[in-house]
């Protein structure tokens, strides 16, 4: 796309992040199913996401 890398992880990929398009796991990205929805596609039988935390879950953790 014409970015440099770090412009694109210290700036698309977190807005990518916070719009629900991409998700970070232990393996690497991920697409969520808002990707596929975006693009009028299906996403595959075995997309799997991960569950991501709420703010009330996280404040539970760190009391």
């Amino acid at each position: 796309i014409g970015e440099e890398r770090d412009t694109i992880e210290d700036v698309i990929e977190p807005y990518l992040i916070q719009q629900g398009y991409l998700m970070r796991t232990p393996r690497g990205r991920i697409a969520t199913a808002n990707v596929y929805k975006h693009f009028g596609l299906h996403a595959p039988e075995n997309h799997i996401e991960q569950k991501v935390s709420s703010p009330t879950q996280e404040q539970e953790l760190f009391k």
